[in-house]
């Protein structure tokens, strides 16, 4: 599925393309700015490459801006990987779209259950305010994760939302 806005797309493309550098390293740069390294949980894009792995990026007048993943950790349960928006785009809505749009996808993969780490910090504020206002509910660690104080779970039953 792909979704148009405006001048804003959002498509399921390989992490791998060529374009897609610079906003890889952007993530990489945000996640190591305010966070230990034994607890920051992205993917690179190899690793994103998996076929697990549904790999979606948001571009704007075809300039990648934005881009999220499902990775599926379970029959019927996913985990969002590598959501990101450029910093100089926030406060547009296009983290709620990508949001959005990485939910209605888990919805037609017959998924029931999303989940995702984010940060604790004080800097992932705006993050956690945008998955609680999708209807995310914090949980203990999932599949592939421990307590660790620098990270924050959520999940959100898809067959409960609306």
């Amino acid at each position: 599925m792909a979704a148009t806005e405006g001048r804003v797309t959002i498509g399921r493309e390989s992490p791998l393309g060529p374009d897609l550098a610079g906003l890889m390293q952007r993530h990489s740069a945000a996640m190591h700015a305010d966070t230990p390294p034994e607890s920051i949980h992205m993917m690179d894009a190899g690793q994103l490459a998996a076929p697990e792995i549904d790999f979606f990026v948001m571009r704007q007048e075809g300039r990648p801006v934005g881009m999220g993943a499902l990775k599926r950790i379970e029959p019927g349960h996913a985990e969002i990987k590598s959501m990101h928006v450029l910093a100089e785009l926030r406060g547009q809505g296009l983290a709620r779209r990508l949001l959005q749009h990485l939910l209605a996808e888990a919805r037609v993969a017959g998924l029931t259950r999303v989940s995702l780490e984010t940060g604790s910090q004080p800097s992932f504020a705006a993050a956690q305010g945008l998955y609680r206002a999708a209807g995310f509910a914090d949980c203990p660690p999932f599949t592939g994760y421990g307590p660790d104080p620098n990270s924050l779970f959520m999940t959100l039953d898809l067959s409960a939302a609306p």
